[in-house]
C-alpha cells in the first residue's frame, strides 16, 4: 500500500499549505465567527422551548425512546415507508454526510487539538488514504441523493411536495409558503456546492502536485478528484494555474461549509437535530392513550403557544415539510381545511415569532388559534378525524392529534363548537349515549332474540360485552348485534352485557375535548364494571376497544379486551364455529382506525374473511396506510357542508375500483354507517354492498336451531 521509498508520514494532506500566516489567522477568525453564530443559535432555540410547559418522562421511557431513535436513524425505516425512493436517497444523504462531516471532525481533532497539545498524530499513511477513499465514496453518495431529491421536487412535482394550503384562501397574508421552496432549494444547492467544491479542490490539489510523488503515485486512493484531475489536464491544466485555482476553491468551499455550519439552528437544516431529539421524545402511545387533564385546573388544554408542553415545540421544529402527513390526511383529501403539514408549520411560525426574542410577546399575541397571521383556524381542527394517519407516517415521530385534542379541549371550554356537537355532548350528558334515547332502550334489540343474555351487573360471566351506543342503538347496527349475541351463544360462551348500567365508554367524546365529560364516563364505566364479575370483556365497537385497553387503566380500570373480530378467529381456530360452506363473494375489507391503526388489529379480521372462503382483494390503501371513513375524532357529531366529498364517499369509490366486488366488509359501528350512506351517495347500490364481518360469519355459520339468522329481521328500538 505505502512504497518503500516513501515514509508513511508523508503521505497526508497539509491543510494550510503554502497559506501565509495572515490567511490562516482569517480562517481561524472566520471559523470561530461561525461557531459562535450556531452556539447562539442553539441557544436562541433551546430559550424558545422553555418557553413551554415542562413535560415528564421516566429515565426507563428516555432511554427506551433513545434506542428507538437510533434504530430508526440508522436504519432509516421511518423514512423509506410508503416512499422508497426517497428514503433510498435520504439515506444516501445522511451517511454521506455523516462520513464527511466525521472526516472533517476527524481532521480537526488532530491538526487544531492531538497534535499541537500532545504532539499525536494519526492522519497519514494508511489510514489517511483509506479516508480518502471512504470520503470520495461519501461524496458520491451525498451527491446522488441530492440529485434525486432535485428531480423528485422539480420534474416529478409529487402533490405533497406542493406548499398550497387548504386552510387558506389566495390573497390572504400567510397564503403563500414560497417561502419554504425557496429555503428547500438554497438547502438542497449549498450541499451539492459544498460537495463538488470538495471534489474540485481534490483535483485541482492533485494537478498542482502531481510531481510530488507522496500525493501522485497515491492518486487512485481518490478516485473521483482523480478522474476530475485527468479532465483538467486534458483541458490544458498546468501545476500553476492548478495552484491559482486551488486558492480559490480552498476559500469558498471552506467559508461554504462554515456558513452552512453557521445557519444550521436558524434553517432547515436544523432537523438533523431535532428530527432526532423528536423520535428520541415520541410517545409510541400518544393517539391511543391521551394526555390526562387535571381538571381541577384553572384552564384547560392549549390556547396560547406557551401552554404547548416544550416536547411539543420540538416537534414543531422537527417538521421536514415532507408532505407524508398531508399525502395521508382523510380531511386534506376531500378538501376540508385541514393539512396535519401546514398546522404544524403555522405553529412553528407563530413559535418563532413569539418566542425566540428575548421578550416575550402580550397574553393576546401568543393565542395558537384565530383567524389572524400564523394561528390555526378554529375549522381547521374540527375537521380533523383523529384518525392518526399522519402520526403513523410521520417519519421524525410529530404527534399532531394530541395537540389538535388539546387546542380542541380550550375550545369546549370556550364553546366555540358546532351547534350539533354541543347537543350530542348535553345529550350524553344526560343519557349517557350519544343518540340521547333513555337508558332503559339500550338493550331492547335484545328482544329479538330467542334466548335471554345474562345480566352482567347481577350475575358473573366469563365473558362482559361492551356493547357501545351504535351496536345498542343503531337500528342497522342491532342487527349484528343479534348475530355476534347468537354466535357467543352457539358457541357456549358463558356471557353478559351491562343492560342499562352501560353508558358510552366516551373515546370520541375525549378525542372531541371534552375532557371533564370524558373522565365522568370512564369513572362510572369503571365503577360499574368494578361491581362485576368477569375474566374478560370483549367489544364489537373499536372505539370502545381503544379507550378502555388503553386509557381506563390511568384512571384504574385495568382489564383484559378483546375486539369481537380476535374472539372470532380464536373460536374458528379452536373449532368453535362450525361453518356451513364457502362464501362465494369477492370482498374487500375495510380497516377501522381504532382497530387497526391504533391497535395493529389488522390480521384476525383477514384471516377470519379467509377462512370462510371468500376472496379478499384488498384496496390500495389498507391495514396502515387505510382510510379513514370520517367519522373518528366526533365528527360523526358533525353536520357536513352540502356537496362536499366526505371521506366515506372517498373510500367508496376506491372499494368501487374492484372489479366485479359483491362486498365491501366493514367492522366497527360507524364505519358501517358512514360506508352504507357513502355506497348510496355515490351511487353504487346496485355495485356491492356493505356487510359487517359478523353478519358474514353468521351467514356462514351453522346453528344447531337452523333458524335463519337476526340479520333479516328489524331490529325493535321502541
Amino acid at each position: 500500500m505505502i512504497n518503500q521509498a516513501h515514509d508513511s508520514q508523508d503521505i497526508t494532506r497539509i491543510l494550510f499549505q503554502e497559506f501565509p500566516t495572515w490567511m490562516s489567522v482569517s480562517f481561524y477568525i472566520i471559523g470561530f465567527t461561525a461557531i459562535f453564530v450556531f452556539l447562539y443559535g442553539c441557544y436562541v432555540q433551546i430559550r424558545k422551548y422553555r418557553h413551554g410547559v415542562s413535560f415528564r418522562k421516566t429515565v426507563a421511557d428516555i432511554t427506551a425512546g433513545i434506542k428507538s431513535m437510533i434504530s430508526a436513524v440508522l436504519s432509516h425505516r421511518t423514512l423509506r415507508r410508503r416512499d422508497t425512493s426517497a428514503g433510498i436517497a435520504h439515506t444516501h444523504i445522511f451517511y454521506g454526510f455523516a462520513l464527511l462531516f466525521a472526516g472533517t471532525s476527524i481532521i480537526t481533532l488532530e491538526y487544531d487539538i492531538l497534535y499541537p497539545l500532545f504532539g499525536y498524530k494519526f492522519w497519514y499513511g494508511s489510514f489517511y488514504l483509506w479516508f480518502s477513499l471512504i470520503l470520495d465514496l461519501a461524496g458520491i453518495a451525498l451527491i446522488a441523493g441530492l440529485i434525486y431529491m432535485m428531480y423528485r421536487r422539480k420534474w416529478l412535482a409529487l402533490p405533497k411536495l406542493d406548499y398550497t394550503r387548504p386552510d387558506r384562501k389566495p390573497g390572504e397574508p400567510d397564503y403563500d409558503r414560497m417561502k419554504y421552496r425557496r429555503e428547500d432549494w438554497i438547502f438542497l444547492w449549498t450541499l451539492i456546492l459544498i460537495a463538488v467544491t470538495g471534489f474540485l479542490l481534490e483535483a485541482v490539489r492533485l494537478v498542482w502536485l502531481q510531481n510530488d510523488s507522496t500525493v501522485w503515485d497515491y492518486r487512485w486512493w481518490s478516485p473521483v478528484g482523480t478522474g476530475i484531475a485527468y479532465f483538467f489536464k486534458a483541458l490544458g491544466m498546468n501545476p500553476e494555474a492548478a495552484a491559482d485555482s486551488r486558492m480559490i476553491l480552498w476559500w469558498f468551499h471552506g467559508i461554504l461549509s462554515l456558513t452552512f455550519i453557521a445557519f444550521i439552528p436558524w434553517t432547515k437544516v436544523k432537523h438533523i437535530f431535532t428530527a432526532m431529539g423528536s423520535l428520541a421524545l415520541r410517545d409510541p402511545m400518544s393517539v391511543q392513550r391521551l394526555p390526562m387533564a387535571d381538571m381541577e385546573q384553572e384552564k384547560i388544554g392549549y390556547k396560547h403557544i406557551t401552554d404547548f408542553s416544550n416536547k411539543y415545540l420540538l416537534h414543531l421544529d422537527a417538521c421536514t415539510k415532507c408532505g407524508r402527513c398531508h399525502e395521508a390526511c382523510p380531511a386534506n383529501a376531500t378538501d376540508y381545511p385541514l393539512s396535519p403539514r401546514d398546522f404544524i408549520l403555522t405553529l412553528r411560525e407563530l413559535a418563532n415569532d413569539k418566542l425566540e426574542s428575548k421578550s416575550l410577546a402580550g397574553e393576546d399575541e401568543l393565542v395558537a388559534y384565530g383567524d389572524e397571521v400564523n394561528q390555526v383556524r378554529i375549522d381547521t381542527l374540527w375537521a380533523c378525524r383523529t384518525c392518526a394517519a399522519c402520526v403513523e407516517i410521520c417519519p421524525v415521530g410529530i404527534e399532531h392529534v394530541p395537540m389538535i385534542v388539546e387546542m380542541r379541549r380550550s375550545l369546549i371550554e370556550e364553546g366555540e363548537m358546532d351547534p350539533m356537537l354541543q347537543n350530542t355532548l348535553q345529550a350524553i350528558h344526560k343519557t349517557g349515549n350519544s343518540f340521547g334515547d333513555s337508558k332503559r332502550k339500550r338493550p331492547n334489540w335484545t328482544k329479538k332474540l330467542d334466548f335471554k343474555i345474562k345480566n352482567a351487573g347481577k350475575e358473573p360471566v366469563d365473558v362482559l360485552w361492551f356493547v357501545g351506543d351504535y351496536a345498542s342503538f343503531d337500528p342497522r347496527y342491532q342487527k349484528v348485534s343479534q348475530d355476534f349475541a347468537r354466535i357467543l351463544h352457539e358457541c357456549n360462551v358463558d356471557f353478559g352485557i351491562l343492560y342499562e348500567a352501560e353508558m358510552t365508554a366516551g373515546n370520541d367524546v375525549r378525542r372531541v375535548g371534552e375532557e371533564g365529560l370524558y373522565q365522568h364516563l370512564a369513572e362510572s364505566n369503571i365503577a360499574t364494571l368494578e361491581k362485576c364479575e368477569f375474566r374478560k370483556i370483549v367489544t364489537t365497537d373499536p372505539h370502545s376497544y381503544n379507550t378502555i385497553r388503553n386509557e381506563y387503566p390511568g384512571f384504574g380500570g385495568k382489564y383484559e379486551i378483546q375486539h369481537a373480530s380476535a374472539m372470532i378467529k380464536q373460536m374458528l381456530d379452536a373449532g368453535e364455529i362450525r361453518l356451513s360452506g364457502k362464501l362465494d363473494y369477492k370482498v374487500t375489507y375495510h380497516d377501522p382506525c381504532h382497530l387497526g391503526r391504533y391497535n395493529k388489529g389488522f390480521d384476525p379480521p383477514r384471516d377470519t374473511i379467509r377462512k370462510l372462503g371468500a376472496n379478499l382483494v384488498e384496496m390500495e390503501r389498507n391495514r396502515d396506510n387505510s382510510f379513514c371513513c370520517g367519522a373518528g375524532g366526533g365528527r360523526i357529531w358533525h353536520a357536513d357542508p352540502v356537496g362536499q366529498e366526505k371521506p366515506s364517499e372517498n373510500r367508496v369509490r376506491e372499494a368501487g375500483k374492484i372489479k366485479d366486488l359483491d362486498v365491501m366488509v366493514v367492522n366497527c359501528p360507524k364505519c358501517m354507517t358512514m360506508m352504507e350512506d357513502a355506497v348510496k351517495s355515490t351511487g353504487h347500490e346496485k355495485d356491492f354492498v356493505v356487510k359487517e364481518l359478523i353478519e358474514l360469519v353468521a351467514e356462514c355459520m351453522v346453528f344447531s336451531d337452523d333458524k335463519s339468522h337476526t340479520s333479516d329481521e328489524t331490529a325493535d328500538t321502541d
